[in-house]
């Protein structure tokens, strides 16, 4: 497995990670706990040892499954959490205060059974609470042993400023895709410029950009895609030209649509490390497959001519939740 070092934080994460929040919330019904078990046995057996996971998935069925599942290889693992909804559920809004950010860490380490956080992350930036108190609470938790790197969620680049100013910041999640290109214009540039890494959640588009959903695709009622506007009927419809277009690359690589979206997002920098989700063993063996497809310049520029022609239809998040981002 090929390894990556996320930024100048020294933290080595394997080059996918693998994202467990489909494992037992957002996507429909939680996976049965003796298959999600095994899908994370296969995992680390594969050579991942970058799993991520987070209080609000669930909430808290997530971490409980991670740490039940990984306790017989954790020291050899990164396992990342997250803190920053009240009550761990993203509807009721966000707290960052000091106080509830070491109750969270607390209650985290038990339920991942482990003495240790390999990366805290602050799930969404907290306007009420000063990034300086969030930084510093991190970096107590740092300095007593609980935590051993800070990181941040969606987070816009004055708060990662503030807050890798007291406490630095080892990697940045927020979304990343062929279908959401955004953090190239400001968010990239400075994390190079502040060297800290980048961790790409839905690097797959929620799934749109394997090819497996078509505008007829009907989601479980329970799925989140139900209610964000790029997965509207109208939109998969409009936004099947990029799938057409990874469909054309793959054939010519031998590769799959998702294995050209990931190996794609993994020759953008070398300190870029996505976390594509999965509930079933065969798209787990098809992501990791991305690792051995190989673009050559002439292949990433025309892969930049062609998308550079598409637009992309669709919020990526309803109104409602949009409040949730790049603060």
């Amino acid at each position: 497995m090929e390894k990556r070092t996320l930024g100048k934080s020294g933290l080595e994460v394997s080059a996918l990670g693998l994202g467990c929040m489909g494992l037992s919330f957002g996507y429909g019904p939680a996976t049965d706990i003796s298959e999600a078990t095994k899908l994370l046995h296969a995992a680390v057996e594969k050579g991942v040892t970058f799993f991520d996971s987070a209080e609000a998935y669930g909430p808290f069925a997530n971490e409980e499954l991670l740490g039940n599942a990984l306790a017989p290889y954790r020291d050899s693992l990164v396992i990342a959490t997250k803190f920053g909804f009240k009550d761990a559920t993203p509807t009721n809004g966000v707290d960052s205060r000091p106080e509830h950010i070491r109750k969270v860490a607390e209650e985290s380490l038990k339920r991942l059974k482990t003495d240790r956080i390999d990366l805290f992350y602050q799930h969404r930036v907290d306007p009420s609470v000063p990034m300086e108190d969030v930084a510093g609470t991190v970096k107590d938790l740092i300095a007593e042993g609980k935590v051993l790197h800070f990181g941040m969620s969606e987070a816009g680049a004055a708060s990662i400023r503030a807050a890798h100013a007291v406490q630095p910041v080892a990697a940045l999640q927020s979304e990343y895709s062929l279908w959401w290109r955004e953090p190239e214009a400001e968010i990239l540039p400075l994390l190079e410029e502040l060297g800290i890494g980048f961790v790409p959640f839905s690097p797959l588009g929620k799934g749109f950009l394997t090819g497996a959903i078509s505008a007829d695709t009907q989601f479980d009622k329970t799925d989140f895609r139900n209610i964000v506007p790029r997965f509207a009927e109208d939109a998969r419809k409009a936004n099947q030209i990029m799938v057409d277009l990874l469909t054309a690359i793959a054939k010519e690589k031998e590769a799959t649509p998702a294995q050209i979206a990931l190996a794609w997002l993994l020759a953008q920098k070398p300190w870029i490390a996505p976390i594509p989700g999965t509930t079933k063993l065969h798209r787990l063996e098809e992501n990791l497959g991305a690792l051995d497809v190989k673009l050559s310049t002439a292949d990433l520029a025309k892969i930049e001519e062609a998308a550079s022609q598409i637009k992309i239809e669709g919020a990526r998040y309803p109104a409602s939740l949009q409040a949730l981002v790049s603060k």
